[in-house]
């Protein structure tokens, strides 16, 4: 793809959402960032995205050894106190990572790796609800004209997670960081989807919300789901990184830790997520697969020509810096700039006729199963334009 060529969508998608009867699952906020015009999108092009994470997503689970060595622990920056859990988790399948969003170039040469956000890939309500409701409220609700099976992607991911942990009592507590509206709003959609797959109770609420004990009978996840009434939970889903409640929250962590090596609860995505969501594996891969076209070259060291810096474990796009011949381009604020850092080969990404940059996101969730785009004339970060697409 070279030039992006633009569909315009008119129509509000808030009240196309409230007729779907599904305002739970976007916030306010979603009506400000949404384009109102649609990525004109080659169905080979839809195709060659989706062909390329799943094929992205086996190369990385092959490049990991199953005992997980300490070096490679260390050069993903994997926080020394989840180690056990990162290890327990990878070699044992009942801890199942349920979904992640790949963050594609799409370049003359075919789709390239930016990165992969596994643990906890936000825009799901965008992408499995309001995208499509963008081409209801345009009269163009055709199912087949978007590459969208978010929801059931991940309706599929939790029916196989719950059958994998079958001794466990079927209820499912998802929490998220405290007074974030976009985090709560990506946990309804996930929650729902939970409910289809036959989980027996599904309770959302903040994750300070939560308790943990590790001690008698009151070991285990609980929350109270009614006032007064305090409920046990043996599933766990998390829209708090790991990393973050490693570093902030240690004696949780080490609780959480326990409870996943005595099967008192299993949660997701798993804490081996941490392996495929560090950007250091970006150089590991290219040294398991170098050259690869889905890759692009990436070190833990500078390299020559362009290229683009980030944090290993950063987030929305804090401190990536773009650098030229040694000289800094770019460089984008934030709050990671003392992790290691990796160096990635820059790519160029297809804009449009306003020269706006587009990348292209493909949710993954047992495979690859849904496609949106983001939009920004500089560095796409979280804060970009969310852009729906249909299918040409």
């Amino acid at each position: 793809m070279n030039t992006i060529q633009l569909l315009p969508l008119p129509g509000n998608v808030g009240p196309a959402v409230r007729g779907l009867g599904w305002e739970w699952a976007v916030e306010e906020a979603c009506e400000n960032y949404v384009a109102q015009e649609a990525v004109l999108l080659p169905e080979a092009e839809a195709d060659a995205l989706l062909a390329a994470a799943d094929t992205l997503y086996d190369m990385m689970v092959r490049a990991i050894p199953d005992n997980v060595p300490d070096d490679l622990l260390r050069l993903l920056a994997i926080p020394p106190n989840l180690w056990a859990a990162v290890r327990h988790s990878w070699n044992d399948d009942r801890h199942w990572h349920l979904y992640g969003r790949f963050d594609l170039a799409s370049t003359p040469e075919g789709p390239k790796l930016i990165e992969f956000n596994a643990d906890t890939a936000t825009s799901i309500p965008e992408t499995a609800v309001v995208q499509w409701a963008s081409l209801v409220a345009a009269q163009q609700d055709d199912d087949e004209r978007q590459a969208n099976g978010l929801f059931e992607g991940l309706e599929a991911q939790l029916s196989h997670w719950l059958g994998l942990n079958s001794d466990l009592e079927s209820t499912l507590l998802l929490v998220h960081l405290p007074d974030s509206a976009e985090d709560e709003a990506n946990c309804a959609v996930v929650a729902e989807a939970a409910r289809a797959a036959g989980f027996s109770q599904v309770y959302v609420c903040p994750v300070d919300a939560m308790q943990v004990s590790v001690a008698g009978q009151e070991r285990g996840v609980w929350a109270e789901v009614k006032p007064g009434e305090w409920l046990r939970f043996g599933f766990l889903f998390k829209l708090v990184p790991w990393e973050i409640l490693a570093e902030e929250e240690p004696q949780l962590t080490a609780d959480l830790s326990q409870l996943l090596l005595s099967r008192d609860v299993v949660v997701a995505n798993p804490a081996y997520a941490l392996l495929l969501q560090s950007k250091g594996l970006l150089a590991w891969l290219w040294q398991v697969y170098p050259h690869h076209p889905l890759l692009l070259e990436a070190s833990l060291e500078d390299l020559a020509g362009r290229y683009v810096r980030k944090p290993l474990l950063g987030r929305e796009g804090q401190n990536v810096v773009e650098v030229d011949a040694g000289r800094v381009l770019y460089e984008q604020p934030g709050s990671f700039a003392q992790q290691p850092q990796v160096r990635q080969r820059w790519a160029e990404l297809p804009r449009d006729a306003q020269q706006r940059r587009y990348q292209a996101g493909v949710f993954w969730a047992g495979e690859a199963c849904a496609l949106s785009f983001r939009r920004q004339a500089g560095v796409i970060t979280n804060l970009s334009e969310f852009v729906p697409h249909v299918l040409s």
